[in-house]
């Protein structure tokens, strides 16, 4: 399998290549130059590798799709590796609780840090080690983070050999946890970086430095945001676990030739995880609808109502209850935009390069197709505001006898909108109630259990050093740190 960028640039370089690369060299997002097509029998060896053997073995033989560069026992046993009850806390992995008719909430936060980027990040970090030992070389990374990014990443990299964090978050933006959980951490190989700004102004960072050519190969940086087509892959494989589990769960007492149609409700700021669920349903896995879930940061929602995506500056981004999803660029949307361009890298790069970057958006409203488009891609979207995730959650706990997040809350209230009687709506969880336990507590008057190994965590002392939004001053920062 090669890669290509979503902005048009003629390198095809293979899997192990991006993944230590991140950003493509001309600003774009690798993709894959096709998506492997699953049949209905292709999709039933599937569904009983993963009810037989695991999901382990999902994650392999989903991941051998895309990745033809490690040999094949090499990558069943990282795989086995990374997806185990002792890292996940249950043998299911990611599995199903029901919430209500025809809803599921799916798992995803039982890993390190009790959030769903540890599911990708606990891969990623074996992945590196094992790319970089068999290359004998360093890897430099830098990251950007809205809350839970950080703590999982360098929760999967701390201790990895031939390997430095440099992780960039929102000075302030994050809850008192969230924080702790990243700048508690006395590793060597671990650096926090607090920009006096928003999550966009760290993402922009980021891509700053990424796109010094002559920098990021003389440091050899590498990224572990959802950028990193690696990354976004590994989330491919709960979408399958998902929808094997709704189907089974939601046929009982049905007929058997009776198959209820699934669709999935994700929380959205920087579409990483959405997409995932698009080169799911792209590669065949028949997801009826991928409902996109935002805050009152709505840039997605405005796009898919309207055709419209137009950035919001630094003052426009609003602070709320769910701030992993204060975000108002999106990374990973560029992908689907490629997509939704017939893979068009030309005009590609002119929307985001021309229009967002210069004009700060773009507007395909008035294309025939658009409404077409979006109905063939199977999104749908809708807002959730504070109101909204206090009411959510009050009601899911006195309903349900469940506690959630505010971020899965915001997937809760607007799958729920979009959700039809006879149907399967799967909720992803984002994280575990505690990481924001002032909002739970607002909302249904206690605070939330505190998993074992995690008391006291806000007390212990940080390590962060703050930082004006300044791409050269981090990168004076990495150099110091690199001993160059």
């Amino acid at each position: 399998m090669r890669y290509l960028s979503t902005r048009g640039g003629a390198e095809r370089p293979g899997f192990c290549d991006i993944l230590l690369e991140g950003l493509a060299p001309d600003g774009g997002l690798y993709l894959p130059e096709h998506y492997p097509k699953l049949d209905a029998s292709a999709l039933e060896d599937l569904k009983i590798t993963y009810t037989t053997r695991g999901y382990a073995a999902l994650a392999f033989e989903i991941l051998r799709l895309y990745i033809d560069d490690i040999p094949l026992p090499d990558l069943k046993s990282i795989c086995d590796k990374t997806y185990t009850q002792a890292v996940f806390g249950t043998p299911e992995i990611t599995p199903l609780r029901a919430c209500g008719e025809g809803v599921y909430l799916q798992a995803l936060s039982n890993g390190p840090t009790l959030a769903f980027k540890d599911m990708a990040m606990q891969l990623l970090g074996n992945l590196f080690e094992y790319e970089l030992t068999r290359r004998g070389e360093e890897l430099n990374i830098l990251g950007a983070t809205s809350g839970d990014t950080g703590s999982a990443a360098e929760y999967a990299m701390r201790g990895k050999k031939g390997i430095r964090v440099f992780m960039t978050s929102p000075n302030g933006r994050m809850s008192a946890f969230q924080q702790a959980q990243m700048f508690s951490l006395t590793d060597e190989n671990i650096f926090n970086i607090a920009i006096d700004g928003v999550f966009d102004d760290c993402q922009d960072i980021v891509k700053a430095v990424s796109g010094d050519l002559v920098f990021k190969k003389r440091l050899k940086i590498g990224t572990v945001n959802s950028i990193n087509w690696a990354r976004l892959l590994a989330q491919v494989v709960y979408y399958f676990a998902g929808f094997f589990q709704a189907q089974k769960l939601a046929s009982i007492g049905l007929a058997s030739h009776q198959s209820p149609r699934v669709s999935f409700a994700v929380p959205s700021g920087n579409f990483g995880n959405v997409c995932a669920g698009h080169v799911a349903r792209m590669m065949g896995l028949p997801i009826a609808h991928l409902v996109v879930a935002t805050n009152e940061n709505d840039v997605l929602d405005e796009f898919f109502k309207t055709g419209v995506y137009r950035v919001r500056n630094s003052a426009s981004t609003f602070e709320t209850s769910s701030p992993s999803m204060d975000i108002s660029k999106a990374s990973n949307f560029e992908r689907f935009v490629f997509d939704l361009l017939g893979r068009d890298g030309v005009q590609t790069k002119a929307l985001f390069e021309e229009g967002v970057a210069r004009h700060g958006f773009f507007d395909l409203s008035g294309q025939a197709s658009f409404t077409t488009q979006l109905a063939h891609f199977g999104f749908v979207s809708g807002k959730s505001t504070h109101q909204d995730r206090l009411k959510t959650i009050a009601q899911t706990y006195q309903t349900q006898g469940q506690l959630i997040d505010p971020h899965t809350a915001d997937g809760l209230k607007v799958g729920r909108e979009h959700s039809l009687a006879g149907d399967v709506m799967v909720v992803l969880e984002t994280a575990l109630p505690i990481k924001f336990s002032a909002t739970i507590l607002e909302a249904v008057g206690q605070v939330p259990p505190r998993p074992p190994g995690f008391e006291g965590i806000e007390l212990l002392p940080k390590h962060v050093i703050v930082m004006p939004a300044d791409a050269q001053k981090v990168k004076d920062l990495m150099v110091q740190n690199c001993n160059l």
